[in-house]
């Protein structure tokens, strides 16, 4: 199977039978990629179902709504199409008194509001090429890639850096583009975190000028500090870690050809391997003149686990993807550098920097190939022992055939295989109300079943994965591979 090229394994593995997945658009007919079919083909209607069919019996206490967001498109697209340039559509379903509710929306962004008034895509993805007057820039901010909920609201973020949408967690509807009061000036990232003790909100931003990084923090009263940060050049880091007292920004060999993308106006980012990886540690309110850099073997990571203080080093856990290099086949055409490009090849790894020594440690936990990462979020920043992960079979984005548990004392993990043909989402935690457990609690996750295109939404006892789900919800339509997820507490 893995000998294959990526795009025969989309069509061997997501598409069975040429079967055509039930709520796409009739335009993706006509265009040859694989992120518009399958288990990615949109679906561009809002649907909403109460009292949903369960098979097994859902926990009476368990109170709130499991959210994922994910890229979308509403319209045809003007270039090449790139996974990430869909709309940002959340799915959710409300869990209360042991029933469930369906909905999704899409994120109202201006982006999304502009093309609906002209009825057709403005904007032609990361792919290029790109057109700067275009409104708000060359590349639509689509809000589809993270959740974050704070303070009662669920804030749909965008990986490139870009503007945060408040949702209602209950109706998905958007509120509007969060600003603090006007406090927030800065667009950031995806991946911002939320200090459960605290109720720090830690951002960080990246941009195509220097200092090419910032950094900040939202207090709980809504004022905001924020720091530059300069680095090298132009970079993509995607996510950020955080302790009580520090923040780890990430530095990665991975950018792009600036004369390429002079001359062509495309973006192809290249895996330097004979330039570090920097992980930079900076105190929660720290300038940029606070930052200590710490150098390790060069790699890249989407997604951190956990990070912690232990003593005078400061640890983080990730998902290193050791190799960027992109390794296009022949065969795939034009879109041969993009499908090479998605591929995630991740482990369970551990990096370690000592403030007093200047002293680094890494190393991997595991060698099985895991991503999106979930922990408690009680436990964010603070040495945690549990971590649930989705296994990637094929190296393609999102196809998810496992959830694993992680013990993250020594790397060893159980796991639940969801079936042949079935495919999950990230799967985060919802605590059981009164747990004293880092693991009493419950995760949730969307399946698609490529032989039906039918959809669910399965409850697991997060102590125990192995045994499977204890209830699984029927939703009255079929839900798209997507990005990022989220629990949000009823309360």
């Amino acid at each position: 199977m893995t000998d294959l090229p990526i795009t025969r394994r989309y069509a061997k593995t997501l598409s069975p039978a040429g079967a055509r997945p039930t709520g796409a658009p009739d335009w993706i007919e006509a265009i040859d990629n694989p992120y518009l079919h399958g288990l990615y083909a949109p679906v561009v209607d809002e649907v909403e179902a109460d009292d949903l069919p369960v098979l097994g019996e859902l926990p009476r206490d368990l109170f709130g709504s499991y959210l994922r967001n994910g890229p979308n498109p509403r319209f045809a697209p003007l270039n090449r199409y790139h996974w990430f340039d869909g709309d940002g559509m959340v799915h959710g379903v409300h869990f209360e008194d042991g029933r469930a509710r369906y909905r999704n929306r899409y994120v109202r962004t201006r982006g999304w509001q502009t093309e609906g008034e002209q009825g057709a895509a403005v904007w032609p993805g990361v792919l290029g090429p790109f057109d700067f007057s275009l409104p708000g820039g060359p590349l639509k901010d689509t809000a589809n890639t993270d959740l974050i909920v704070r303070d009662g609201q669920a804030l749909a973020l965008w990986y490139e850096s870009g503007r945060p949408y408040a949702l209602d967690p209950r109706t998905l509807e958007t509120r509007g583009v969060e600003t603090f009061d006007g406090a927030l000036k800065v667009p950031i990232s995806a991946h911002s975190k939320v200090d459960p003790a605290t109720g720090d909100f830690v951002f960080f931003g990246y941009g195509l000028k220097p200092p090419f990084m910032w950094y900040g923090v939202v207090r709980p009263d809504g004022s905001v500090h924020r720091a530059d940060v300069e680095l090298p050049g132009p970079r993509r880091p995607h996510d950020l870690g955080v302790t009580p007292n520090y923040s780890i920004l990430h530095d990665f060999p991975v950018f792009f050809d600036d004369d390429l993308f002079r001359r062509t106006g495309k973006r192809v980012p290249l895996f330097h391997d004979d330039v570090p990886t920097r992980y930079g540690v900076i105190p929660r309110f720290g300038d940029g003149a606070d930052v200590r850099w710490f150098e390790f073997a060069p790699c890249y990571m989407l997604h951190v686990v956990n990070c912690w203080e232990d003593g005078d080093w400061v640890v983080m856990l990730g998902c290193r993807q050791p190799d960027l290099h992109l390794h296009p086949d022949p065969r795939d055409g034009k879109l041969g550098s993009m499908l090479s490009g998605l591929a995630i090849h991740a482990n369970l790894y551990r990096w370690a920097m000592n403030l007093r020594t200047g002293e680094t440690q890494e190393g991997p936990l595991d060698d099985a190939h895991t991503e999106f990462p979930m922990i408690a979020p009680g436990a964010l920043g603070r040495r945690n022992r549990w971590a649930w992960h989705q296994q990637i079979p094929h190296a393609v984005p999102a196809t998810f055939d496992a959830l694993v548990k992680y013990d993250l004392t020594d790397g060893s993990a159980t796991r639940y295989r969801y079936g042949e043909g079935v495919y999950g989402s990230e799967a985060p935690f919802a605590p059981r109300p009164g747990a004293t457990d880092e693991d009493d609690g419950w995760l949730l996750t969307f399946v698609t079943d490529v032989k039906d295109w039918s959809s669910a939404c399965w409850v697991f006892d997060a102590r125990d994965v192995e045994a499977g789900p204890v209830a699984k919800v029927k939703l009255p339509r079929r839900v798209p591979a997507g990005f990022h997820a989220a629990w949000a507490p009823g309360a």
